[in-house]
């Protein structure tokens, strides 16, 4: 059995004056529910064999405070890859994930992530939700019947986690600023 977790990043600051998207940090609602995500991963007890994620400077500050939240370091492996990877770009670096690893974070961005949750994911409710939306620092945990990585084939897997921020503080949610 494998598992993925997949997390886009939280929401970003657009006011900054960044020259390049890629350098563009999180606003502080983004922080917020970072640390949010990351409370409630330790709060359901989810743990990580390999952290893989985008360089870039929003995933980056994303996985720090996600890791405030979560008491621990995560430790990510950082892949320029990732940086607005398209869902069959994202499926060969799940391919190629570490064999040892059953439980594995990927984070990165949209419309990538949910583009691959759409992807590998079975006909669910879970699955529908991920189709109206999956919005910054949303969380999506599928699981696979299969023993390696190279075996994850679309449509096979199970997606049994669909946590949005707001699902955990409406303040987090889009009515809010």
């Amino acid at each position: 059995m494998k598992t993925l977790t997949l997390l886009r990043h939280a929401k970003s600051g657009w006011d900054d004056p960044v020259a390049r998207d890629f350098d563009r940090p999180l606003n502080p609602k983004g922080q917020r529910a970072a640390a949010m995500m990351g409370r409630h991963l330790r709060a359901e007890g989810l743990a990580f064999d390999h952290v893989l994620a985008s360089p870039a400077v929003r995933v980056v500050e994303t996985l720090a405070q996600v890791a405030t939240g979560y008491g621990s370091d995560l430790a990510p492996h950082w892949d320029q890859r990732l940086y607005l990877a398209s869902a069959a770009t994202l499926l060969d670096l799940v391919h190629e994930l570490p064999a040892g690893a059953d439980s594995v974070l990927v984070s990165g961005h949209n419309p990538g992530l949910e583009e691959l949750v759409l992807l590998l994911s079975a006909d669910s409710d879970l699955r529908l939700s991920v189709e109206q939306k999956y919005p910054t620092a949303t969380l999506a945990e599928m699981r696979f019947d299969v023993a390696d990585w190279g075996d994850v084939k679309p449509g096979k897997g199970a997606l049994v986690r669909f946590t949005r921020p707001r699902d955990l503080d409406p303040t987090l949610g889009p009515d809010y600023n």
